[in-house]
């Protein structure tokens, strides 16, 4: 009952209205890996691909690495970096240099194994090719649940938040991901997580929907 509660509430608050945008087909893929330096402190470095324009091509790569420190068994916090190449048709190409910081809460846990956790992130992006520095804040809510004995339900969403306009943001609401998927086991410190996210893009013009089929891989070291 608890699990279905959880899951219905994920979708109402998290996939807004996608009617008069445009859309395309995406393939994501992620590798995350985390090693723990000691009990409290751990560094986190990970890859991603994601193919756009029909997943025909490749229209963005990141690479992102953070120092994260444990300040209890629920909370952590963490500061980073990422370089992120973005290659749309049309428009210019984009060298990102971005620098941020994070705070991770666990915010529930039952004795089924449903956790809750949140992610709150402020990012300060530069580029190579624009002057100036955006600020942009995101928040993802993540869902976990156990639906076998070794897979478990994962759904988040995550909106993205401009906190000013500049020559690269809109300002305000920008991006929107929702991802429902589940976990499979590969090893001990080792799981895939296959699933469907949607992305919707706010923009001046018509909005963008981005239906992707996305693939991340988690290690623990």
């Amino acid at each position: 009952m608890i699990l279905r509660h959880l899951t219905c509430l994920a979708f109402a608050i998290g996939f807004p209205a996608t009617a008069f945008a445009a859309e395309d087909t995406n393939a994501w893929a992620g590798q995350f890996a985390t090693i723990n330096l000691d009990e409290k402190v751990y560094v986190r470095l990970e890859a991603q691909e994601r193919f756009t324009n029909d997943a025909e091509r490749l229209g963005q790569l990141l690479l992102r690495s953070l120092a994260g420190y444990r300040i209890s068994k629920n909370v952590n916090i963490g500061a980073g970096y990422a370089y992120v190449r973005t290659d749309p048709v049309g428009p210019a190409l984009l060298n990102e240099h971005r620098f941020y910081q994070e705070l991770n809460v666990r915010l529930l846990t039952t004795g089924g194994g449903v956790t809750l956790d949140s992610r709150s992130r402020l990012e300060q992006r530069t580029f190579e090719e624009r002057d100036g520095t955006s600020w942009r804040m995101r928040q993802f809510v993540q869902l976990r649940a156990p639906i076998s004995a070794h897979n478990k339900l994962v759904a988040y969403t995550e909106p993205f938040v401009d906190l000013h306009r500049t020559n690269v943001q809109r300002g305000g609401l920008s991006l929107w991901r929702n991802f429902v998927g589940i976990s499979v086991p590969l090893a001990r410190n080792a799981e895939i997580v296959p699933g469907y996210l949607n992305q919707h893009v706010f923009r001046d013009g018509d909005d963008r929907t981005d239906h992707t089929a996305n693939i991340n891989l988690y290690l623990t070291l």
